[in-house]
């Protein structure tokens, strides 16, 4: 119903002649979120030059890369931005960062030389760091990619702005390492993660078997359950691997097959422990470092398992494939979701209302940063700049 209602919004909101000023929140420096963003309201776009095309956002995603994005301690960068004002801030005298690296957006304009696109299409970023966390942007027709369907084939607004950076890399992390059929089995830890759900859904719908591992809970039987119901084939603790019987138990669940991949969100002992399970020739791909401690491997898994280690970066994918393979993955990843076969995280959606004031914005959306640091949001932050009136 949420969605419905939303998406209503959207299309009145899409339907007005005339826009009076947009907004976004921005950065001029880096440091904490709740400390260095502001908000600030600039003038409708001008038609979008040649080969460019004006975007509207629906929701943007807040990702943890986000916030060390704006901290300075990210590798992908984003760039000034100088032409949404001519004075103050957002103009060449004071240009910004418009923060925001994943969204959902609809082309309200397209210029000239711009094929494949047409007014209202649905569309995610195929560059990083645009600046999502705005009303509208103009961006070069190759930064973008359609997507096949909208709600009206049953794709919400959520599925949407959150489909380029979780979803992505469980997909490509369960293809690019190892040839896995029907039948195989992968591992990994944070299996609670956001790629974690995702990687457990994908693989089921690949026809193929996880073991995820996650912390021990008090109602571990109870969270076991939510996650096999995503189609987890088997959970256990880090603390279970330290029994030795427990390797007995996972031969007969695989019925002897080969474990010959590994994936790596936590690192530290939960990663080293895991490893271990691992067959002759296995590959261990690291995607995140939550415990923020290394990995340690036996250097006896490399010279008798011929072990291989991989990091894996959306982004880098991103800039190494083409955009037909691009667009190939976001259309099978919004196919699933439009047939509820890939479920959108659980989310919260946090409207920046038109009639407060940048002042008001920029209190209210530090504060939620600093309510994020302290980890009072337990779902996906998702912002909907409403136009300023």
């Amino acid at each position: 119903m949420l969605t419905r209602t939303l998406t209503s919004s959207f299309r009145r909101q899409f339907s007005s002649s005339s826009i009076a000023y947009n907004r976004a929140l921005v950065y001029s420096r880096n440091g904490s979120p709740s400390e260095v963003l502001s908000a600030i309201t600039y003038p409708d776009l001008p038609p979008p030059p040649p080969n460019t095309v004006n975007i509207r956002f629906i929701l943007s995603a807040i990702n943890p890369a986000d916030i060390n994005t704006i901290e300075g301690v990210y590798p992908s960068k984003p760039t000034l931005t100088s032409n949404i004002n001519s004075t103050g801030p957002g103009s060449d005298e004071q240009p910004v960062f418009v923060a925001g690296n994943e969204g959902l957006a609809q082309i309200d304009q397209i210029g000239d030389g711009v094929e494949g696109f047409k007014q209202n299409d649905w569309v995610v970023m195929d560059k990083s760091q645009v600046g999502t966390w705005s009303t509208c942007r103009n961006v070069s027709a190759k930064d973008v990619i359609r997507l096949p369907l909208k709600d009206s084939d049953g794709l919400t607004a959520p599925h949407g702005a959150t489909m380029t950076v979780n979803p992505t890399t469980a997909f490509n992390m369960l293809r690019e390492f190892v040839d896995l059929k029907e039948g195989d089995w992968v591992v990994q830890n944070g299996a609670n993660s956001a790629v974690g759900k995702l990687v457990i859904q994908i693989a089921k719908l690949r026809g193929l078997n996880t073991l995820n591992l996650v912390r021990a809970r008090d109602n571990f039987a109870e969270f076991a359950k939510s996650l096999e119901d995503l189609g987890a084939t088997k959970v256990l603790t880090y603390d279970d691997l330290k029994d030795k019987a427990v390797r007995g138990k996972i031969q007969e669940w695989t019925s002897g097959k080969p474990l010959l991949l590994a994936l790596n969100c936590i690192g530290g002992d939960a990663t080293t422990s895991m490893v271990k399970l691992l067959s002759n020739g296995a590959h261990l791909v690291s995607y995140g470092a939550m415990s923020k401690q290394p990995i340690s491997l036996p250097t006896s898994l490399f010279i008798f398992k011929d072990l291989m280690t991989h990091g894996f970066w959306q982004t880098r994918w991103s800039k190494t494939h083409s955009r037909e393979e691009k667009e190939e993955l976001i259309g099978k990843l919004a196919g699933w979701m439009s047939r509820g076969q890939l479920q959108a995280p659980e989310h919260e959606i946090i409207t920046l209302g038109k009639n407060e004031t940048d002042e008001e914005v920029s209190q209210r959306v530090r504060g939620i940063f600093s309510d994020m640091a302290e980890g009072k949001y337990k779902k996906k932050v998702l912002l909907k700049l409403e136009d300023k009136a």
